[in-house]
């Protein structure tokens, strides 16, 4: 894994949130009360995960994103510059409120209910406001919790620019073909691959998306294709204890392997590196690791 001393500059559009954890015995089901252990807030969004996990990692980030007028979205800015993210292009609206997030998570399984709240204002006149930034940065990265128009908005642009896009495809949604074709990768969880690309078998989405589609499971395994045969990377702890993050660690982990100019599966295994050390602490960005974690 290369380190090169340039610094990555990376733009992140995206979503962001507060995470309302609750840990219970069981999930419950339809209809059923059961009693949390315990209960917890954490800051979250996939779009700020990936903008806090890229800027511990070294880069310099700039975050696109929407937060309410609120003491949450406040909670939220705060956060983002303590980790040196550049918030210049947050915005602050007062049609809704901060984005939320209710997590229900037991023995491993993990159940959410996403509110996107301000982030659905998010549009494209906040991203065209960072039109001179898109031309300096090496790589966009963006994921489905903000509206669709935002996200080919953005990737439209970093194309027009001739810079590179990152999509990780979550919630998953049917992606249109134009931004299919027009990012350099896509993570996708296994077990949403048919609702992001249709009902074609495993392997021929792989092939024919070979170096570009990364599919990813719970036991942080990462599966893929490199145009000869099929690629398969695992990083497992002995105890995955917490799953939340793990996608938006992997794609910070491979994006900055990325811009370090390092061969795939190079950036899958640190990409693979980075989610596992989150799984090791509560909260999507509390165990997202730092370049020295690396690299002392």
């Amino acid at each position: 894994m290369n380190f090169s001393s340039e610094q990555p500059k990376i733009i992140v559009v995206g979503s962001s949130s507060i995470d309302l954890v609750l840990e219970t015995e069981k999930i419950p089901s339809a209809n059923e009360t059961v009693l949390a252990t315990s209960s917890d807030s954490y800051f979250g969004g996939k779009g700020a995960n990936q903008a806090v996990g890229t800027a511990r990692l070294g880069a310099s980030v700039y975050f696109i994103g929407c937060v309410g007028m609120d003491p949450l979205g406040q909670q939220i800015m705060r956060n983002l510059v303590s980790e040196n993210v550049n918030v210049g292009f947050v915005y602050e609206t007062d049609l809704e409120a901060t984005g939320t997030a209710y997590v229900t998570t037991s023995d491993g399984d993990t159940v959410i209910v996403v509110v996107p709240a301000a982030n659905k204002c998010l549009d494209i006149d906040h991203i065209e406001a960072a039109d001179k930034y898109f031309h300096t940065t090496d790589l966009v990265l963006i994921q489905l919790e903000i509206p669709m128009k935002a996200v080919e908005y953005t990737v439209r642009k970093a194309k027009k620019y001739g810079k590179k896009v990152g999509l990780y495809a979550a919630p998953a949604v049917h992606l249109s073909q134009e931004i299919i074709d027009n990012v350099d990768f896509i993570i996708v969880k296994s077990s949403e691959l048919h609702i992001v690309f249709g009902d074609d078998e495993r392997e021929d989405i792989l092939k024919k998306y070979f170096n570009k589609v990364f599919l990813r499971d719970d036991t942080n395994s990462t599966i893929y294709f490199d145009g000869t045969e099929m690629k398969y990377f695992r990083n497992d702890k002995d105890k995955t204890s917490y799953k939340m993050g793990m996608g938006d660690a992997f794609t910070s982990g491979f994006a900055i392997a990325l811009c370090h100019n390092n061969a795939i599966d190079e950036c899958v295994k640190f990409g693979n590196e980075v989610s596992a050390r989150i799984s090791e602490k509560k909260g999507s960005q509390t165990g997202l690791p730092r370049v020295s974690d690396f690299f002392s």
